[in-house]
């Protein structure tokens, strides 16, 4: 496995943060390091943090946020940390492990075997033989959402809040990090609008650079930190998305439809 950084953004996780999962997972992989960064969190998220990083320093960093930004700013803080140490492959992934950590494995044999691909994004895709635990209004709140950013980013994608993503790294990614988001949930909304506005700029397809795999198992834990106004407040941020990143995403819903 080529270095890869994992960014875990935590904020007040210290009730349900399954260390031990983390430490068992980093001993089994030798070039993986896992980046914890604490957004501000109020309660002992980062005393508990500092411990677990404290049994594997080399493997297990904590970057500790002053204030609390949201979750699209923790990952970008910590992608962009990850970039200035010299990682290959950056990746973040949901502090409760909804998704598996032996997943990972998986996204890196996309980037290890297809030299073309840049980006994996993980999808709760209901299979026969996969256990997605997820509740039904979520299921179907999701579907809508992502039917509106697939016709909004002209791109056909099944699943862009699935919290277990991996990136290419080198300077091609670093831009893409660089500025804060708008949003502090659907910040993966803008990734890949960002990522589609410099793969245009070289002519390039942002569908032949994105792989999505559909993820064997998946949970919906208890204690998310998305609420209902949460999700009500997302397709306000979707509109103010598409307004801002039009001057990308105009000519990409021109060509789909001409």
């Amino acid at each position: 496995m080529a270095r890869v950084v994992l960014v875990v953004p935590c904020y007040n996780e210290a009730s349900r943060l399954p260390a031990d999962e983390f430490v068992r997972f980093r001993l089994a992989q030798d070039e993986l390091r896992v980046l914890f960064v604490d957004d501000g969190s109020t309660d002992a998220t980062r005393e508990v943090l500092a411990e677990l990083c404290a049994r594997d320093p080399a493997r297990l960093e904590l970057l500790a946020l002053d204030r609390n930004g949201g979750k699209g700013e923790a990952v970008r803080r910590g992608v962009l940390h990850a970039l200035d140490t010299g990682a290959e492959w950056v990746g973040y992934w949901d502090a409760d492990l909804a998704t598996p950590l032996d997943e990972l494995e998986r996204f890196c044999a996309v980037l290890r075997e297809e030299p073309a691909k840049d980006v994996v994004f993980g999808a709760r895709v209901r299979l026969l033989g996969r256990r997605i635990e997820r509740k039904l209004y979520r299921h179907l709140y999701g579907r809508a959402f992502v039917t509106a950013v697939s016709t909004m980013l002209a791109l056909p994608i099944y699943d862009t809040q699935c919290g277990a993503k991996l990136f290419r790294g080198g300077a091609e990614l670093g831009p893409v990090f660089a500025e804060p988001f708008l949003s502090r949930w659907i910040f993966d909304v803008e990734i890949l609008a960002r990522l589609a506005g410099r793969y245009e700029a070289r002519g390039v397809e942002l569908a032949d650079r994105l792989v999505e795999v559909p993820l064997r198992r998946w949970t919906d834990v208890a204690g998310s930190k998305i609420t209902s106004f949460d999700a009500a407040r997302a397709a306000a941020e979707l509109l103010r998305i598409g307004r801002v990143y039009r001057g990308v995403l105009a000519p990409r819903r021109r060509r789909r439809h001409s």
